[in-house]
């Protein structure tokens, strides 16, 4: 390449990767809180359609996995049972929807937060379902993150009385999330350990499960004509979903390239940096302020994501842990 030796294109490959994941991730999280706390139109009306927000992003994580499945992956035939993809596209599409539908009631950087707290229940659910164990270091960098999550959840009293309306709501789906994560990360350890199941192909069968259970509740719950008629007025918001998507599914291209070229530790590190400049950039773009204990319990949050990542895996998992960060 261009007279370069094979380590100097390696690294020069890095800041590439790392820039992908950097811009797609950030602007995939300024369109989706574009997209959900726009007021549109004359009426200013809110986009409240979680189902199709989602449906739209598993059409084409598919579509992605597809097409790296026929190209540049080679994993060979899956032997993974059904029931497994059934059950974790189930808990994985309700954890989407509901950080989604959380958007509705708090602002970005509360939901990146929250979700920070990912290892929490991916962590209890392994050791009660999975029975795994891990090192007394990684109990302390997961305290971190709960106390860090503790101080940017906390209200005072002015803050609690100001929000009355709808109060907790927002956070409930949150935890709704988070504990749908961890069932979800449960049962990906199952497949891995009995089947090998590779990244390809775990998502691809995961989204198109989802499409298939969210073809139905779209139906079902009537929000498919109810999303139809909210475009047919505000038109614009069909760009900002395609694009969302789009930036998720070339964004998970760019964590499997860092996974493949440089581990699971660079790519872990690169992307909880990126979570805590998305919400610096939301607090930036979309003016929502945080109090000096928030930030307190931000940096705290992502000083104890980022120790997990360097010091809190076993060497051993890396191989477990390729699969799985191809998915973030």
């Amino acid at each position: 390449m261009f007279g370069l030796d094979a380590e100097t294109v390696r690294k020069l490959k890095f800041p590439v990767y790392a820039g992908g994941i950097f811009f797609l991730y950030f602007y995939y999280g300024i369109l989706q809180e574009k997209i959900t706390r726009t007021r549109y139109g004359e009426e200013k009306e809110k986009y409240t359609y979680s189902l199709a927000l989602v449906f739209s992003q598993c059409i084409v994580n598919a579509i992605y996995a597809k097409i790296m499945l026929s190209t540049v992956l080679k994993q060979g035939e899956d032997e993974t049972k059904r029931s497994y993809y059934a059950s974790c596209s189930l808990t994985y599409l309700l954890a989407m929807v509901s950080s989604n539908m959380a958007l509705q009631w708090v602002n970005y950087p509360t939901q990146v937060v929250g979700k920070s707290c990912k290892p929490i229940p991916v962590m209890v659910l392994g050791v009660l379902i999975g029975r795994k164990s891990y090192p007394l270091r990684k109990y302390f960098f997961i305290l971190m993150i709960v106390i860090g999550v503790a101080l940017f959840m906390y209200k005072d009293k002015k803050a609690a009385t100001a929000e009355a309306t709808g109060l907790g709501l927002g956070e409930i789906l949150l935890l709704c999330s988070l504990t749908m994560d961890g069932l979800t990360g449960a049962v990906q350890e199952r497949m891995i350990a009995e089947s090998k199941t590779k990244s390809g192909h775990m998502m691809l069968n995961m989204n198109l499960w989802s499409i298939g259970y969210l073809c139905i509740a779209l139906l079902v719950t009537g929000e498919l004509f109810s999303f139809l008629s909210f475009v047919q007025r505000f038109p614009d918001v069909l760009g900002n979903l395609a694009m969302f998507s789009v930036c998720s599914a070339l964004g998970q291209f760019f964590i499997f390239l860092m996974v493949s070229d440089f581990g699971p530790l660079p790519c872990s590190i690169v992307t909880t940096t990126r979570k805590f400049f998305t919400v610096l950039g939301s607090v930036i773009f979309f003016g929502n302020t945080l109090s000096e204990r928030q930030w307190y319990g931000t940096v705290l949050v992502f000083a104890g994501l980022t120790l997990d990542g360097v010091y809190g895996k076993a060497a051993k998992k890396a191989v477990q842990e390729n699969g799985k960060a191809s998915k973030e």
